[in-house]
């Protein structure tokens, strides 16, 4: 049976209906919407979208993870987390923060620090060797995703044998790591564009529903990425309907958390969805 909760720092989370992750970057480079909270005042508005428009969790990134991205330091995602969470756990102390982050010493310090509570991590563990063993330690939710390569690197040439095949056996032999290691919250994430081309990432919708099989809770991040606005020849800042019909083919194969920039289509996306697809319907009069 798939789960259906998360322990969030002892908080008991229901995944009953579809989640809205809500993305705030504080990264001055970021595809979309790059150097927007790099001020308190701006930063805190955003939050306060996330949550007034209906989001479940705000997910906080200080490194840009776009494709061609470069890295920064460990110093430096330090000191932007420092500042983002410190402001944030101010105004938001009892809402569900996530960090988008792949090295250990920076999920030990925002979990430690902050009581951050998912760790989301776009490497599954390929970046930092121990980050298995650290979430374990930290007993934290974790977002496991599937890439191939690295930000700087991943649409080079991206190739597989069989696309649906190697992501399940990835996800079967990070799943069981994680396990034995103790991890009991796992969130699986397809990595729509991290390593793949636009047909890839399509082949990945189409069959999203067999990633079912690990009976995980599957989360989706496809929010006005190129896989959408290249295909509709168009720019990020122009594709939002394309985004909310993405998560609506989303939600109907089985996504249960979307991680989007605009939380307000993207909730209301799930409760159309929900009304949609919920057997006890019967007809108004």
């Amino acid at each position: 049976m798939k789960r259906k909760t998360l322990n969030c720092n002892g908080k008991l989370v229901s995944i009953d209906r579809p989640m809205v992750m809500g993305i705030v970057n504080v990264t001055p480079d970021s595809f979309y919407d790059g150097g927007s909270c790099l001020t308190e005042a701006s930063l805190l508005k955003r939050c306060e979208a996330i949550i007034t428009e209906g989001g479940d969790i705000i997910d906080i990134g200080a490194v840009c993870t776009r494709p061609g991205a470069q890295d920064v330091s460990v110093a430096e995602e330090l000191r932007r987390l420092d500042w983002a969470l410190a402001c944030v756990r101010k105004v938001f102390p009892e809402d569900i923060i996530s960090v988008d982050t792949y090295r250990v010493d920076v999920a030990k310090a925002v979990v430690e620090h902050y009581s951050v509570d998912i760790i989301n991590d776009v490497s599954a563990g390929a970046f930092d060797a121990d980050m298995f063993e650290t979430v374990a330690a930290l007993n934290v939710p974790y977002v496991l995703t599937h890439i191939q390569g690295t930000p700087s690197t991943m649409l080079e040439n991206p190739v597989y044998d069989n696309l649906m095949e190697n992501i399940i056996a990835y996800f079967l032999s990070h799943v069981q790591r994680l396990r034995a290691l103790g991890v009991k919250d796992i969130i699986i994430d397809p990595g729509f564009g991290f390593g793949k081309t636009i047909a890839h990432n399509y082949e990945i919708l189409r069959h999203l529903k067999k990633l079912e099989i690990f009976e995980l809770p599957i989360m989706v991040g496809i929010s006005r990425k190129s896989m959408i606005y290249k295909l509709l020849e168009t720019d990020a800042q122009h594709a939002l309907n394309g985004t909310t019909v993405v998560n609506t083919l989303a939600l109907t194969a089985g996504a249960e958390i979307l991680r989007v920039h605009d939380v307000r289509e993207a909730v209301e996306c799930v409760t159309i969805v929900e009304k949609m697809m919920n057997d006890d319907l019967k007809p108004e009069i």
